[in-house]
This record gives structure tokens, C-alpha cells and sequence, in this order.
């Protein structure tokens, strides 16, 4: 049995606390969605991130499925779909943000700067993930779909 703690609160550990404190209250988010705190909004979502959930109904059910696991992790409450749905629509998404820019700052301050890109005098080079989202067409309409991935002429 494993002893020591696992690789999700390792990861969980990782995390701008503070700069996301701070966004916290900066934008008044704890008055938007008074049931689930903001931290355990943004550790279930990690979690449903990493762990490359689809939904939230699949999310609860893998939180629900790890039981006491949760709270070494981090996660302090078990919510209800609904309660995660409305803290992800009422709380500002720039509380995000905030804490992802945060991570950026301090992953630029701790990796070693390739040669090649200082040779370039480059200021800032960013990754982009180019994943697919799958969309609901009922949902975006202006959404363009194509059935085949290759069109015959």
C-alpha cells in the first residue's frame, strides 16, 4: 500500500497559492458562489483536467470513486454537480487566469533559457496546446461541423 502521498497532491503542491488568494479577493469571487470554496473549485477542475475528464457528471464520479483520497489532495468537499456547474458559471474566469499567468512568471524564472532562443533575442516564447474541444451543436449553433474528416471530390 502506498505510504507516501500521491503524484495528485504532489502536483496539487505546485500550485501559485498565493497569487490565487490574491485573484480571489481581487475579484470578490467568494460572494458569487457562496457553497464551494474557491480553491476546491479550482482543484476539481485541475483534477478533472488532468485526469482528462469530459464532464462534469464524469468528474464527480471519479471525485466520488477516490473517496478519502480527496482530502490529501487538497479537496475538502465533495460537491454536487450542480454546485460545481454553478461556481464554474458565476465566478470570474480571470481568477484563472491570474494563477495560470502566475505559474507562467515563476516557470520563467526557474527553467534555464535555451541558447538557441537567446541567440535569437527572442523576449517570450509560448507553448500552444492546439487539442480539439468537442462542442454541443445545440449549444453553439455558429459552430461549423463537418461529418468526415476528409472531403471526396
Amino acid at each position: 500500500m502506498n505510504s507516501g502521498r500521491t503524484v495528485l497532491a504532489q502536483l496539487f503542491d505546485l500550485l501559485p497559492r498565493r497569487a490565487y488568494a490574491q485573484a480571489v479577493a481581487r475579484y470578490a469571487a467568494r460572494e458569487r458562489a457562496p457553497a464551494m470554496s474557491c480553491m476546491d473549485q479550482l482543484l476539481c477542475m485541475a483534477y478533472a483536467q488532468l485526469t482528462g475528464r469530459s464532464s462534469l457528471r464524469e468528474t464527480i464520479t471519479c471525485l466520488r470513486a477516490i473517496g478519502v483520497c480527496r482530502y490529501p489532495c487538497g479537496i475538502r468537499c465533495m460537491p454536487a454537480r450542480s454546485t460545481l456547474a454553478d461556481a464554474n458559471e458565476r465566478r470570474d474566469h480571470r481568477i484563472f487566469m491570474d494563477a495560470a499567468l502566475s505559474m507562467i512568471r515563476s516557470a520563467r524564472l526557474e527553467l534555464p533559457v535555451d541558447p538557441d532562443l537567446r541567440r535569437l533575442n527572442i523576449r517570450a516564447a509560448f507553448a500552444v496546446d492546439s487539442t480539439t474541444i468537442d462542442l454541443c451543436l445545440a449549444l453553439f449553433p455558429w459552430a461549423l461541423f463537418r461529418k468526415r474528416k476528409y472531403t471526396t471530390n
